[in-house]
Protein backbone atom coordinates (compact mmCIF):
# COMPACT_ATOMS: atom_id res chain seq x y z
CA UNK A 1 0.00 0.00 0.00
CA UNK A 2 1.20 3.51 -0.83
CA UNK A 3 2.06 5.83 2.04
CA UNK A 4 0.07 9.02 1.43
CA UNK A 5 1.20 12.29 2.90
CA UNK A 6 -1.60 14.03 4.77
CA UNK A 7 -2.01 17.67 5.69
CA UNK A 8 -4.28 19.40 8.16
CA UNK A 9 -7.25 21.37 6.88
CA UNK A 10 -5.49 24.49 8.17
CA UNK A 11 -2.68 23.86 5.65
CA UNK A 12 -5.05 24.35 2.67
CA UNK A 13 -4.43 28.09 2.89
CA UNK A 14 -0.70 27.47 2.45
CA UNK A 15 -1.28 25.73 -0.90
CA UNK A 16 -3.90 28.14 -2.36
CA UNK A 17 -1.44 30.63 -3.80
CA UNK A 18 1.28 28.16 -4.79
CA UNK A 19 1.92 27.70 -8.49
CA UNK A 20 3.28 24.19 -7.93
CA UNK A 21 0.02 22.89 -6.43
CA UNK A 22 -3.49 22.10 -7.65
CA UNK A 23 -6.35 21.85 -5.14
CA UNK A 24 -8.98 19.31 -6.18
CA UNK A 25 -12.46 19.32 -4.63
CA UNK A 26 -13.98 15.83 -4.55
CA UNK A 27 -17.28 16.87 -2.95
CA UNK A 28 -19.39 16.75 -6.12
CA UNK A 29 -22.50 14.55 -6.09
CA UNK A 30 -21.16 12.30 -8.85
CA UNK A 31 -18.62 9.78 -7.66
CA UNK A 32 -15.16 11.09 -8.53
CA UNK A 33 -13.72 7.64 -9.09
CA UNK A 34 -16.49 6.50 -11.42
CA UNK A 35 -16.02 9.62 -13.52
CA UNK A 36 -12.22 9.40 -13.38
CA UNK A 37 -12.22 5.78 -14.53
CA UNK A 38 -14.61 6.56 -17.39
CA UNK A 39 -12.98 9.76 -18.64
CA UNK A 40 -9.32 9.12 -17.77
CA UNK A 41 -8.46 12.57 -16.52
CA UNK A 42 -4.86 13.64 -16.98
CA UNK A 43 -3.44 15.23 -13.87
CA UNK A 44 -0.24 17.28 -13.98
CA UNK A 45 2.64 15.21 -12.63
CA UNK A 46 4.79 18.29 -12.12
CA UNK A 47 2.42 19.71 -9.47
CA UNK A 48 1.38 18.62 -6.00
CA UNK A 49 -2.25 17.50 -6.04
CA UNK A 50 -4.05 18.56 -2.86
CA UNK A 51 -7.20 16.47 -2.53
CA UNK A 52 -10.12 17.08 -0.20
CA UNK A 53 -13.66 15.81 0.18
CA UNK A 54 -16.34 16.15 2.86
CA UNK A 55 -14.61 14.17 5.60
CA UNK A 56 -11.31 12.83 4.21
CA UNK A 57 -12.03 9.24 3.15
CA UNK A 58 -12.62 9.80 -0.57
CA UNK A 59 -9.62 12.13 -0.85
CA UNK A 60 -7.37 9.52 0.75
CA UNK A 61 -8.59 6.89 -1.70
CA UNK A 62 -8.07 9.26 -4.65
CA UNK A 63 -4.61 10.23 -3.39
CA UNK A 64 -3.58 6.57 -3.28
CA UNK A 65 -4.84 5.94 -6.80
CA UNK A 66 -3.10 9.01 -8.19
CA UNK A 67 0.13 8.23 -6.32
CA UNK A 68 0.17 4.81 -7.98
CA UNK A 69 -0.07 6.64 -11.31
CA UNK A 70 3.02 8.68 -10.44
CA UNK A 71 1.44 11.89 -9.12
CA UNK A 72 2.59 13.73 -6.00
CA UNK A 73 -0.43 13.91 -3.70
CA UNK A 74 -1.59 15.22 -0.33
CA UNK A 75 -4.89 14.34 1.34
CA UNK A 76 -6.60 16.73 3.77
CA UNK A 77 -7.31 15.09 7.13
CA UNK A 78 -10.94 15.59 8.12
CA UNK A 79 -11.83 17.01 4.71
CA UNK A 80 -13.70 20.22 4.15
CA UNK A 81 -15.67 19.70 7.36
CA UNK A 82 -12.46 20.45 9.28
CA UNK A 83 -11.52 23.57 7.27
CA UNK A 84 -11.83 26.93 9.03
CA UNK A 85 -9.29 28.91 7.02
CA UNK A 86 -9.28 32.35 5.47
CA UNK A 87 -10.65 31.14 2.13
CA UNK A 88 -13.91 29.85 3.59
CA UNK A 89 -16.92 31.34 1.80
CA UNK A 90 -20.22 31.25 3.65
CA UNK A 91 -23.33 30.58 1.63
Amino acid sequence: MFQIETISAKMLDYYVERSDAVIIDLRDPVSYFEKKQDQRYRFPKDKILILYCDRGGASMQAARSLARAGCRTRSVIGGFAAYRGRNLVSG
